[in-house]
């Protein structure tokens, strides 16, 4: 049945006369509550808001009174009532909604500010799930909605970021809010219920073990707007989700101009890249352009890692990104000033390391407080023309896999260590990819091509080229391992690493002719072993 339509105009003025305000985050609600009572708002409000906002003195009705019914159920029922939502959905000027109200006494609400039970914060707290559950909002969103679908008259206030736009906006109408605010203002509500509701949905999704729900909701708070996207032309704007992983999403920018779109792209591939290794362990340091890494190093110190993973590929690393999985000291910040970078980020950094860069006034400083758990699961989202892909976040380790030899040859200790490093490299570069790797560093990377044999080729070309820069008597392919993070088709790809000095691969295995590679890795003096897990990156 078709919803009947009215035609009715909105007002562009509407007087707000009452207010409810229900909230849980009652930063600034004080303020908003003591605003508006000097501006003659009556206030309605519920539970500890009611009681924050009688505590500081100022005139409040609690909604139990209005609609005659008092909070049960441990205050999961306190809002649902005809008395609060008619007051909020009743449209003023259909004679046949005023008629209702005055019928059953309802009086109009004018202004509701509510915000939500922070499902979220909980969810990542890693509470147990019957409190997660208990953290779901149900009377604040049928508010929020209720409000936002007839902000013709309504206002709705979902932040204390909105509480000083919003008073501005009555001091300057006589007390009276305009139609494009209650519009701004709707938008924001719905997108708030929305991301909301996805965060629950995802979480149950996971939690109740639904692999492929039916729907699929993706939702974020706008976090940053940018000058731009990937090209001036297009228009961009960062999200958060409210996972609180580790990284550029929620990391604390010390200095430097904002970032770009581009700026956080290349930084999310850098740190999740360096998160793979063990800071106890060693140091690491990975150098990042256009979301693929042109160095990857381990060392006793950060300054030796981050030498060694420049000596893999200077030129690419002129203008790129910096990520680490120490905190930075001032050593490592004047080794790394003295070429063009455009964002370092790092868990932390000392004093010494941010008065030295202080000095590049434009350099993005982004730290973290800790570094991205390479095993933690989440969701990876993709666009496409008319949908999104959503798949399980890659937390392949190599580390928890059985690695299998599959030559005559077994590796050395050595060449394993290599391997284990190249491989986690690899699930980092873009497909096809090949890395080779030396003493805990890459020495020539191959990315994104459409031939795994170009990508060898590629990897050991530069690997020359490097070396020529640097006054090497050889390249350091020489001696190294390579890691593919897909199965070689052909023995081709393999034989190239070969020449160009490899003695050892890791690669997943599964091609139909895993034999024939098999073979020649035997024939030519090269141990193999197989991960049984690929790490496509497109």
């Amino acid at each position: 049945m078709a919803i009947a339509s009215r035609s009715i105009p909105a007002p562009d003025l509407v007087p707000v006369k009452r207010a409810l305000l229900s909230v849980f985050d009652k930063t600034g609600m004080i303020e908003l509550a003591k605003s508006l009572s000097d501006m003659g708002v009556e206030l309605l409000s519920t539970g500890g808001s009611a009681k924050a906002i009688k505590d500081a003195g100022i005139a409040v009705k609690d909604v139990s009174e209005v609609t005659g019914f008092p909070e049960i159920m441990d205050g999961r029922v306190k809002t649902l009532h005809p008395a609060v939502h008619g007051g909020l959905l009743a449209i003023r000027d259909a004679e046949d909604h005023v008629a209702a109200m005055a019928e059953h006494g309802i009086g109009n609400i004018d202004l509701l500010v509510v915000n939500l039970y922070p499902f979220e914060q909980v969810r990542e707290s890693g509470a147990p799930d019957d409190e997660i559950v208990e953290n779901i909002d149900i009377g604040g969103p049928a508010m929020l909605r209720a409000a936002a679908k007839n902000h013709a008259y309504v206002s709705v206030l979902t932040s204390p970021d909105d509480y000083e736009n919003f008073l501005a906006d009555l001091q300057a109408n006589d007390g009276s809010s305009t139609l494009a605010t209650r519009k701004r203002l709707a938008q924001a509500t719905f997108a708030r219920t929305a991301s909301y509701d996805a965060a629950i949905s995802n979480w149950m999704a996971g939690a109740f073990d639904v692999a492929q729900p039916p729907s699929r909701a993706i939702g974020g708070q706008l976090q940053q707007t940018m000058r731009y996207g990937e090209n001036p032309h297009q228009s961009a704007a960062l999200y958060t989700t409210g996972e609180k992983r580790p990284g550029v999403a929620n990391a604390k920018q010390i200095q430097g101009k904002e970032l770009s779109y581009n700026n956080i792209n290349d930084t999310d591939a850098a740190f999740e890249l360096v998160s793979e290794f063990d800071p106890k362990a060693s140091a690491a340091v990975a150098i990042i352009k256009h979301a693929n890494p042109c160095g990857v190093a381990t060392g006793s110190n950060l300054k030796e890692a981050y030498k060694t993973a420049l000596s893999c590929d200077p030129v690419s690393a002129f203008g790129g990104i910096i990520a680490m999985n120490r905190s930075l000291d001032g050593e490592t910040a004047k080794a790394m000033i003295e070429i063009f970078t455009e964002v370092i980020i790092a868990p932390d950094a000392d004093e010494e390391a941010l008065d030295i860069l202080a000095s590049k006034k434009n350099l993005r400083l982004l730290l973290t407080d800790g570094l991205a758990d390479p095993r933690s699961v989440g969701l990876s989202v993709k666009t496409v023309a008319g949908g999104i892909l959503v798949q399980d976040r890659d937390s392949g380790n190599v580390d928890d896999l059985d690695l299998k030899v599959v030559t005559k040859r077994a590796p050395s200790d050595k060449e394993m260590r290599d391997m284990r490093f190249a491989f986690r490299v690899a699930k980092h570069v873009k497909s096809n990819a090949i890395i080779y790797v030396k003493d805990g560093a890459t020495v020539g990377i191959g990315a994104g091509q459409m031939s795994r044999v170009d990508s060898s080729r590629i990897a050991a070309r530069k690997a020359i080229d490097a070396a020529d820069a640097a006054g090497w008597d050889q390249p350091k392919t020489i001696g190294s391992v390579v890691a593919s993070d897909a199965f070689f088709p052909f023995a081709d790809g393999l034989l190239l690493a070969a020449e160009a000095g490899a003695t050892a691969v890791i690669q997943p295995g599964g091609s139909m002719r895993d034999d024939e590679v098999i073979k020649a890795a035997d024939e030519a003096g090269l141990a193999m072993v197989f991960t049984g897990m690929r790490h496509f990156r497109h």
